[in-house]
């Protein structure tokens, strides 16, 4: 049985990494932010942050980095904070990239649906089994309605969602009021749970299979 202390420590370590996470999501969004990672060390924390550009997040000299540092330490209580900054491997099948993608480019001004066609494609040649884009808020007046594009398989119910589906969704800011953009990527290369592979059988494996032959008296053959 867990003991309350460790429900305690977990609890209070899932709250500050979503504050983190919340924090770096509102300030980075430029950088292509994407997601944080928390460790505790004996020494202090450690924090790993993954982003499109993480030469935004490291600034000129390190500047950047240092000042999220102390942020970190006063803010958020880490002490001893050690800041890693690593790339996105695929910034096209990263739903939270995507999605900080298609609210930059609504603060341009581009039109929304020229955004979705442009972005869902590029997910989609990237390798994605499917994708998912909605776009909600005033998209065509006063009153708020929402536009949906989708290409390929989406899953949205069942075990498979927990390790297949990448799933974000950001708020922009722009003149008519608040747009909310959600992003669902299906990641390739891996294997669902009720795939059926066809395997084709060789010509001696084929021959072994057939029915034995048998003589006139009924006998198998060779008696």
């Amino acid at each position: 049985m867990v003991g309350p202390r460790v429900k305690s420590y977990f609890l209070e370590y899932g709250l500050k990494k979503l504050m983190i996470d919340e924090f770096l999501a509102h300030y980075f969004k430029d950088a292509g932010y994407a997601d944080v990672e928390l460790y505790r060390t004996p020494t202090g924390y450690r924090v790993v942050i993954h982003a499109e550009y993480p030469g935004r997040l490291i600034g000129r000299g390190g500047s950047v980095i240092k000042k999220l540092s102390t942020i970190l330490q006063n803010k958020f209580g880490l002490d001893n904070v050690n800041i890693t900054i690593s790339p996105v491997i695929d910034p096209d099948l990263n739903a939270r990239v995507v999605a900080f993608r298609i609210v930059r480019a609504l603060e341009k001004e581009i039109p929304f649906r020229r955004v979705m066609m442009y972005m869902l494609k590029r997910v989609m040649d990237a390798g994605a089994i499917g994708a998912e884009i909605i776009i909600s808020g005033k998209l065509r007046g006063e009153r708020a309605t929402y536009e949906k594009l989708k290409a390929g398989k989406v899953y949205k119910a069942g075990e498979p969602v927990e390790y297949m589906v990448d799933r974000a969704v950001v708020k922009a800011l722009l003149k008519p009021g608040i747009f909310g953009v959600e992003v669902v990527i299906v990641k390739p290369g891996i294997r669902m749970p009720d795939h059926v592979e066809i395997k084709t059988l060789k010509p001696e494996e084929l021959e072994a299979l057939k029915p034995a032959k048998t003589t006139e008296g009924g006998g198998s053959e060779g008696k």
